[in-house]
């Protein structure tokens, strides 16, 4: 493949017996308003089995000309000609059209504009300028795109740049990176729509398709079908219609409109063949030969259809990644369509069978998109912490499915583009809240959302628990140290916050099989794992998935040095030990650090860095520990020498750099109960990045570090084992080597768009869990809506919600508990 050039177009022109056409094209683009050398011109002989080949290559030895054996139809000759070009843009041009001596300029300037922009859409008219042939594009709801006002005078009205679904084939550009991460032209279809096809996945991918009408063409218009039978387009067009709907569309909208799209094909057929349908029926007599004439316009829907179910394997591997690769709702892809409702035909009969097909499938309102509201009680900005991240992933992930609202319940600010709509509601402040839940059709929490908002508690909408962090248990050690009074209350309080949230959710997503088992128990004391939630779901994987933290899709880059060589204490050769993530009270940095000042002592240069010790949620307070490891590294000697604390939190977008310049990963924490149905998330940033990593013994993470290889697991608080471990890890090239190599096959399994498919798939397909009665209050087991009770209980309940919600939500809280109401 030819060495991409930066700047440069590449014309693509394809040849089938029309060399005078092509001819004219060459010369016209030697007219254009453009630089030569930024010009390439490649021409696809496509097989004429002529002397077309010949003329060309006398004619214009200036372009490179690419000679087929066969007829590989417009796709399959683009994308032989694309291949063999190297321009960073490619413009594609039917050889039957002329360019405007803008053509090219006015397309590259609008590429300039933005990277989002994938790909241009010229203006077309015929070949007098007095006939449209293209200046927007349509999508009917059967897969057939169509080009609004074609052969129609030019409107007087001034044209304007819009975003469209596609472009027309016959004078378009794409941006080569992206028809190449598309993979082009789908050769499959021929001609015929390919280029539909095309700007709807280039779409789907989050690209711009923009139509440009200072970028004009004149085109003469299916020149080269006129060679055929008229039979031999309409079958490539009704089988090219369905390619391109069952490809593209959203499962939602594909269940309602494929049925009626074969059945509107069969009667499209019907109509043009002039035909009776109802002619074999039995009270009808009529002919009993095995055989009889059929017009060809008929026999090539049947035929179409046949070939779409022959395509099926191939085509549902095609649709399959365009799905899980999508980043943009079916509304905001709907959007594009213009006007959907177009019969094309207007027979009365047809127009019967349509109408018929529009309301047995309700066409006309299509289920485009779920809505959904993904709800996370984190701040979302330039600095995130785990819980706004994994929320954030999973709107990402939605948005694919879905018209997503991602709402953070302690502000939004400097967050980066998204997908998706980011809003922030406080805490407490139902109003707005509930707006949003009557709009939804599907909300996903995680956190205390169910507790401070009265109507999610009484939401009839599908309801997502996202209880990949056991707060109950996480509040036995977190609260150990605010007194006895408190600590109970706060782990009371959480366990009845969880057990409301169970009682109530209709799908749940855990972390690990661990947490699942334990989950399960928790289910089944409130009563929910019964015969009705088990029957068809003996695994409950419908009911209670595991969605592990994720990784990004794209690899990390290293863009500027944050540590070696550039924060004080650290050198170009150190070696870099990093914690990822805030420090806790429930790990143990103590005994890594007295760990690190032994090896720094023995090899020396060994540099341990925390990278976050104020948590990026203003309510989050900085723990115990993090002075009491302050305090040791100190009276070691190694606090700014050996042992480094990051005064606040480094950024999300920033986070790559740090791993990047570390040379192993490190997450130490006690043997308690919280440990063992944990899932430290600063983990999967160690896969990212793919760092060697030393880990204390009994939590998720370290059975899959032992399994795999990907590092060395400890005892808890074991100083010597730890030191020993991070002296391999740091110092054994073999050994980092090897844990590399596992590191890079394992963390595949680990990517978001792996770990969230449940969640996807069960928002595509949203529904109540089975033992949903549809009043949400009653479906709550009796005990968790026994109120307890008592001056003791109340005070707890009291300080869990002002330290979990605020003083609002306390003060409604204690105003709901004695009746006054809100």
């Amino acid at each position: 493949m030819p060495t991409v050039k930066p700047g440069v177009v590449s014309v693509v022109l394809v040849n089938f017996r029309g060399t005078d056409d092509t001819l004219e094209a060459i010369t016209r683009l030697g007219e254009l308003d453009w630089p030569s050398d930024r010009l390439e011109i490649v021409v696809v002989e496509n097989g004429s089995g002529d002397d077309s080949a010949e003329r060309i290559a006398a004619a214009a030895p200036h372009v490179t000309l690419l000679v087929s054996t066969e007829n590989n139809g417009f796709a399959g000759g683009c994308n032989q000609g694309v291949a063999a070009s190297s321009g960073e843009y490619i413009a594609l041009l039917n050889n039957d059209a002329k360019p405007d001596p803008r053509w090219i300029a006015a397309a590259v300037a609008r590429f300039e504009e933005s990277e989002k922009v994938g790909a241009v859409a010229s203006r077309v008219l015929d070949w007098d300028g007095e006939l449209v042939d293209y200046i927007g594009s349509a999508m009917t709801w059967y897969g057939m795109g169509y080009k609004p006002y074609t052969a129609e005078p030019v409107p007087s009205t001034p044209d304007h740049t819009r975003d469209v679904l596609f472009g027309t084939g016959s004078a378009m550009f794409v941006r080569r990176s992206v028809f190449e991460e598309l993979g082009g032209f789908d050769e499959r279809y021929f001609m015929f729509f390919e280029d539909v096809d095309l700007g709807w996945r280039l779409n789907l991918a989050g690209y711009r398709f923009v139509y440009e009408p200072e970028s004009l063409a004149f085109h003469k218009h299916h020149a080269s079908m006129s060679k055929f039978g008229s039979h031999k387009e309409t079958y490539l067009l009704e089988r090219n219609a369905l390619f391109t709907l069952y490809k593209n569309a959203g499962k939602a909208a594909l269940d309602d409109l494929l049925p009626a799209a074969m059945g509107l094909s069969i009667r499209r057929g019907v109509t043009r063949g002039e035909l009776d349908s109802t002619s074999f029926d039995l009270r009808k007599g009529g002919s009993d030969e095995p055989t009889m004439e059929f017009p060809t316009q008929t026999v090539a829907a049947v035929y179409a259809i046949d070939q779409f179910v022959a395509e099926l394997p191939g085509l549902t591997v095609s649709r399959d990644e365009i799905q899980r690769t999508r980043v943009v709702s079916e509304r905001a892809i709907w959007s594009l369509f213009g006007q959907f409702d177009a019969p094309i035909i207007h027979e009365p009969d047809y127009l019967a069978g349509y109408d018929a097909l529009s309301i047995a499938f309700d066409v006309a309102s299509p289920k485009l998109t779920t809505k959904v509201v993904v709800v996370t009680g984190d701040p979302i900005g330039a600095k995130i912490a785990g819980p706004a991240i994994r929320a954030w992933n999973m709107a990402a992930a939605l948005s694919r499915v879905g018209d997503v609202v991602l709402v953070s319940l302690s502000g939004v600010d400097g967050a980066p583009d998204a997908p998706f709509r980011l809003q922030h509601v406080a805490s407490g402040n139902d109003r707005d809240f509930s707006k949003l839940e009557a709009w939804a059709d599907v909300i996903v929490f995680q956190g205390s959302a169910m507790s401070v908002f009265e109507s999610l508690r009484r939401s009839q909408k599908v309801i997502v628990v996202d209880i990949y962090d056991p707060m109950h248990l996480e509040q036995l050690e977190q609260g150990r140290e605010l007194g006895s009074a408190t600590w109970h209350a706060n782990v009371e309080g959480a366990t009845e916050v969880l057990n409301e949230q169970l009682a109530r959710g209709d799908f749940f997503m855990a972390a690990s099989e661990r947490q699942k088992h334990f989950y399960l128990g928790q289910l089944a004391a409130l009563g929910r794992i019964t015969p009705t939630t088990y029957d068809g779901d003996p695994d409950f994987d419908g009911f209670l998935s595991v969605v592990p933290f994720g990784i990004p899709a794209e690899e990390p880059v290293h863009e500027r040095d944050v540590l070696k060589g550039v924060r004080p204490g650290f050198g170009r050769d150190d070696k870099v030990l990093l914690w990822s993530g805030g420090l806790y009270n429930w790990f143990d940095p103590a005994t890594l650090i007295r760990a690190v000042a032994t090896v720094d002592a023995r090899r020396g240069g060994v540099r341990l860095f925390f990278q976050g010790t104020k948590h990026p949620h203003p309510d989050v307070p900085e723990m115990r520990v993090v002075s009491e490891s302050r305090a040791l590294a100190a009276e070691l000697g190694v606090a700014d020498t050996a042992v480094f604390f990051n005064d606040s939190w480094v950024d999300y977008a920033d986070r790559q750099n740090y791993l990047l310049e570390a040379d192993a990963g490190v997450s130490t924490h006690f043997s308690h109960v919280e440990t063992t149905f944990s899932f430290r998330t600063r983990i999967l940033d160690y896969l990212w990045a793919g760092l060697p990593m030393v880990v204390t013994d009994g939590d998720h993470f370290a059975d899959l570090i032992r399994a795999e290889g990907l590092g060395i697991v400890v005892p808890a608080e074991d100083p010597d084992a730890l030191a020993d471990a991070l002296e391999t890890v740091l110092f054994d090239g073999a050994f980092a080597a090897a844990a590399r190599e596992n590191i890079a096959r394992v963390r595949e399994r680990y990517r978001w768009d792996v770990v969230l498919k449940p969640l996807v798939d069960f928002v595509a397909d949203p529904h109540h869990a089975a033992d949903w009665t549809g009043d949400p209050r009653a479906s709550r087991p009796r005990s968790t809506t026994r109120r307890r009770s008592g001056l003791a209980h109340n005070v707890r309940q009291t300080l869990f919600h002002l330290r979990h919600g605020g003083v609002k939500v306390a003060l409604r809280k204690v105003r709901s508990r004695l009746g006054l109401g809100s």
